[in-house]
């Protein structure tokens, strides 16, 4: 201290020059600045000056962080830790003991309301409990009644009784005669009477079976397709051109083939052009006549004047049958006239047999 308290001593002069150190304490700095020695940890040379590594930064032998263990600063850690885990158990358990102890006063009121046990009697069992009962307190459970047993079903069907009794429905057998239809009895000249029969199915008729009877000769051109008459169709028609110079006269036909002599009792006829004054022939001559006036034409009606669309005219019955039944055209309607640059027409829509009843 009372070095340090002095005054500091004046610069030396160039005359004055510094007192040398001791011999032996300049030896001592020199040996300890050449010593070297190793690193602890990785063995690298380290000087005697050198407190810390330069290759890992582990300190020296000597230094003061060589000399401080690493391991009790994580050791106070881990106690550290210990501590407040216990702390925090021990303060878990007294909670639950805490709350655990508040309930069993609960639990042993309950269990003191428990009634008594009694001995099962022979006799019906005991009554409901009454509807305040506490939670946990044992209740009668009712046995299971079952349902009543569902009503039978009858296997037969009943039949309900009726008051009136009902006739059974007549079968009838198949035959294997033409079927019949039921069709409106008509009367002479086109009228049409009220009453019923049953009539048979019109004859089946070939494809080709129509054609058309021309004995004035007149251009095929004026004629429609025959077979359009008898193709079931309404709306399809066989037509036949209007003669200006002679309407309204008409003198040609339509004429079917029945390829054998059959018994016809009817002819039913559609026509989108009614007013036609009409006759049916029958022929049973091996080739058609080429004229109306040949004697092999049996007349099977008389004039007919059509003044509806649809019509059934009835034949007479001769007691032969006919090969060739003739539709025979001879007057037209004023509405069919026309003119000579614009000729009226005719037309067939629809034409059927019928067979006599046999």
């Amino acid at each position: 201290m009372a070095t340090s308290l002095a005054d500091p001593q004046a610069a030396p002069t160039s005359e004055q020059q510094p007192a040398p150190a001791p011999e032996g304490a300049a030896r001592t700095l020199t040996a300890a600045a050449n010593m070297q020695r190793n690193c602890k940890k990785c063995g690298a040379p380290m000087g005697g000056a050198q407190d810390w590594c330069l290759q890992c930064g582990a300190g020296a032998p000597d230094s003061l962080a060589a000399n401080t263990p690493s391991w009790r600063s994580a050791a106070v850690v881990l106690v550290a830790i210990a501590i407040l885990v216990a702390g925090a158990a021990t303060a878990a358990y007294a909670a639950l003991s805490k709350s655990g102890t508040k309930s069993r006063p609960a639990a042993a009121a309950a269990v003191a309301q428990l009634p008594a046990p009694t001995t099962p009697a022979a006799t019906a069992p005991s009554s409901l409990p009454p509807a305040t009962a506490k939670i946990g307190t044992p209740t009668t459970v009712k046995p299971f009644v079952p349902l009543a047993k569902p009503p039978k079903i009858p296997l037969v069907a009943v039949t309900p009784k009726s008051s009136t009794p009902v006739a059974p429905i007549p079968s009838v057998a198949p035959t294997a005669s033409t079927p019949s239809t039921t069709t409106p009895k008509t009367t002479g000249g086109g009228g049409s009477g009220t009453a019923t029969e049953q009539r048979p199915a019109a004859i089946l008729l070939d494809t080709n079976a129509a054609a058309t009877y021309n004995p004035s000769n007149y251009a095929a051109s004026n004629f429609g397709d025959p077979s359009l008459a008898i193709d079931g169709d309404t709306s399809t028609a066989w037509t036949a051109l209007v003669d200006p110079a002679v309407a309204p006269k008409m003198a040609d036909g339509l004429v079917i083939d029945l390829k054998s002599a059959q018994k016809v009792s009817a002819l039913a006829l559609n026509t989108s052009t009614p007013g036609m004054t009409l006759q049916v022939d029958g022929s049973n001559a091996t080739t058609l006549p080429t004229s109306i006036t040949d004697p092999a034409w049996v007349q099977l009606s008389g004039l007919v004047l059509e003044k509806k669309k649809s019509m059934r005219i009835p034949l007479r019955d001769s007691g032969k049958g006919f090969r060739f039944v003739l539709l025979w055209i001879s007057g037209v309607p004023a509405a069919s006239v026309g003119t000579a640059e614009n000729p009226g027409h005719v037309s067939v829509n629809e034409l059927e047999l019928f067979p006599t009843k046999k």
